[in-house]
């Protein structure tokens, strides 16, 4: 709480970390704190989301093993690892569960990543709207970045430059075997379900 603006009424005060969905005693610090926080969680298709993270990993630390050796215990079995965290974090209905313990599904709005990219302007309307807020994102306020492949906020009022994401966002990816991916689609599809049920929202992930 020392750490977060002085708000005053009228005001609303946001702060973004990713680890905190899953983070086991996240939730109860957070409630303890204020049980009215609302909660805004950004998920993407777990798959991806892997992949991504180990791209990230990798650029950092080229020397680490292939995502194969990663995110199998045993490959021959198919037994996938979920002590791997780029593989865990996708396991979103674990993760809510332990915050359902403490919130509501009503404080929660989850935002797809990949709408968040292909319709940047109607996830924000969507976030805005749960907020409570005037809906003052609007459409007019992104444009497509083809180099990037994915959406840039124009030139902000009193900005002097378009606002695009780092460097970081938008690298390639290394080539994964097909089979590989269909291994962790499979795995990830019953946890999926169970994702869409508890939120009663169909991602399209499978």
């Amino acid at each position: 709480r020392s750490l977060m603006p002085r708000t005053l009424e009228g005001q609303i005060t946001m702060e973004k970390t990713p680890s905190y969905f899953v983070t086991k005693e996240a939730p109860r610090r957070i409630y303890n704190m204020s049980r009215d926080t609302k909660l805004i969680v950004v998920v993407r298709n777990p798959v991806t989301r892997a992949i991504s993270d180990y791209t990230q990993t990798l650029s950092k630390n080229p020397a680490i093993p292939s995502f194969q050796a990663l995110a199998f215990k045993n490959v021959s079995t198919g037994l996938i690892d979920t002590s791997w965290s780029a593989v865990r974090i996708g396991i979103y209905a674990k993760h809510l569960d332990n915050w359902l313990q403490y919130f509501p599904l009503s404080k929660f709005l989850f935002v797809s990543g990949e709408r968040l990219v292909s319709d940047p302007a109607g996830e924000m309307g969507r976030v805005q709207d749960f907020l409570g807020l005037k809906r003052v994102v609007t459409d007019k306020h992104f444009y497509f970045n083809e180099t990037k492949g994915f959406p840039c906020l124009k030139k902000p009022e009193g900005g002097s430059k378009p606002r695009c994401l780092g460097k970081s966002k938008g690298r390639p990816h290394p080539k994964i075997d097909v089979q590989v991916v269909q291994r962790l689609r499979e795995f990830y599809r019953p946890f999926n379900m169970k994702f869409y049920q508890m939120t009663g929202q169909d991602f399209g992930w499978d």
